[in-house]
Formats: C-alpha cells, structure tokens, sequence
C-alpha cells in the first residue's frame, strides 16, 4: 500500500512538472508533447476495442490522423495557413471509410465507427488545444503563443481533482453518479469547483487578459465538462469489461485515464472563450 502511494507521487509529480514544464518552454516543444500525447492516447484506445469480438480498426491511420489534426490546427492557429491544409486530413478519414470496402472485416460498421470515434473522441479536443495556445494580438497585430489558457485548462481540472477527492473523502456521502462511478460523491464535486473558483480570482490578478468573472466561468466549464469527460471515460470502460485504460503511468493507469477529464473540457472551454469573445 505504501509503496503503491509513493508510486503513484513520484508519477503524479513527473507528469505535471512535464505538462507544465512544455507548455512553459516553448510554441515546439508545446506541440512536441502534445503530439505525443494525441498518438499514445489513440493508440491505446485502439488496443482497447480491439479487444471487443469482431472489432479491428486500423491503429496506424487514425494515430497518424490524429498526429496530422493536431499540426493542421497548430499550423492553421499560429500562421494563418489556409484551410486547405485540412485536405489531406479529410482525404485520410475517407480512405478509413473505403479500405473497409476491399478488406473483408467482420464487423466494417463497427470499424468504422470506432474509427470516427478516436478521432472525435480524442484527436479533435488534443488539436483544439491550439486554439486556446495561439491568441491574436491586437496590440501588435500578431498571432502570439499563449501558455496562460492551455495551462489553466490543466491546472483547474488537477484542482478539481484534488479537491474532490480530499473534501469527498472528508464529507462525502451523497453520490454524483453511482451507476457509472460509486466513489463521486456530491460534496467532493462541489469542493473542488469552490477550490478552481478560488484560484480564479489569482488567475484574474495575475492574467488579468479576462475579467474575474470571465476566469471563474471558464474555471466552472472546465470543473463540470471535466467531471462529465470523467464519468463518459468511466461509462466506455464498463462497456469495454476494464478497470484501467493501460499501465503506461505507474499508479495511474493509462493515457485515457489521465486525460479523460480533459477530453470534454477542452472543447467545452474553445466554445465558452468564444462565446464571451463576441
């Protein structure tokens, strides 16, 4: 038990100071991770429901597809590219569709539609991370890298995290969700919504770009779409018979599983930031 809670630290802390650490650094070295991230993840959801009887998806396109998603929206963001660069991309997602046609697969439909479902499912909210990354600036008529919205992202949903599980361990007693996730409790959510709200008053002094209250929507959007990435992540394993995504994080399961609150609460947070811009 011990040894499986140092485990779990010493993972936990690595995998942050890495996110946050390339989001820090630098534009490449942002999109160089997050690239990564978008292959690990698709391809582990491919051993996934590969597994599920007749199911067998093409794991190399939809992860190259994935990885092409992610540095069209990069490039489309930071250089004003034309939208043509989503070509190639669209003519990949139509050859996942017609190789179904000449490879004489048990189940096209299903292929197909797991197919389409790692790419709207994972790949598109990774890419839409270069929306919040790359901002205009209107006082310098540039397109700037941005590490504030990103980052913030990610920091709400680990509060969020921290903060249910202390104060649902402390006072839990009403379940969120018990038929998909038993251990979600009512006053674990509320408590790590009040810790991200609180953090967004210091998010609002020290980035001051958007309004207290524009700082503690966007810290609500990421703590509900967030819970809400959580229980649909929880709701495909019991589909797939799974306690954990993979074993590629010590202690913390698989990419699916560390990412899965951000998964909703990236595209969540892409519309809200839209929606206040007008």
């Amino acid at each position: 038990m011990k040894n499986n809670f140092i485990l779990r630290t010493v993972t936990g802390v690595l995998f942050v100071a890495i996110i946050v650490g390339f989001i820090l650094w630098s534009p490449l070295a942002f999109g160089s991770l997050f690239v990564i991230i978008t292959a690990l993840t698709i391809r582990e959801f491919g051993q996934l429901v590969n597994r599920t009887e007749g199911v067998n998806i093409n794991k190399t396109i939809t992860v190259l597809g994935g990885i092409y998603l992610f540095l069209a929206f990069m490039m489309f963001n930071m250089s004003n590219y034309s939208s043509q660069i989503f070509i190639p991309y669209l003519l990949l997602i139509l050859y996942l569709f017609i190789s179904e046609l000449y490879l004489k697969k048990p189940n096209p439909v299903m292929n197909w539609a797991y197919s389409m479902f790692s790419q709207l499912y994972i790949a598109l909210p990774f890419a839409l991370l270069n929306v919040l990354a790359f901002q205009y600036n209107e006082a310098t008529g540039n397109i700037e890298y941005n590490f504030v919205l990103p980052l913030s992202v990610f920091v709400f949903l680990w509060l969020n995290d921290s903060g249910a599980y202390c104060i649902g361990s402390l006072f839990g007693k009403h379940r969120l969700f018990e038929r998909i996730s038993p251990k979600k409790s009512w006053e674990g959510s509320i408590g790590g919504a009040i810790v991200c709200i609180a953090i967004s008053f210091l998010c609002a002094h020290f980035f001051p770009f958007m309004s207290i209250l524009e700082w503690i929507g966007l810290s609500l959007v990421v703590v509900v779409f967030g819970t809400w990435g959580d229980l649909t992540e929880s709701l495909l394993k019991r589909q797939l018979n799974i306690k954990d995504s993979g074993n590629i994080l010590p202690g913390h399961g698989g990419m699916l599983d560390r990412f899965d609150s951000a998964l909703m609460a990236i595209p969540a947070a892409v519309a809200y930031l839209y929606l206040i811009s007008f």
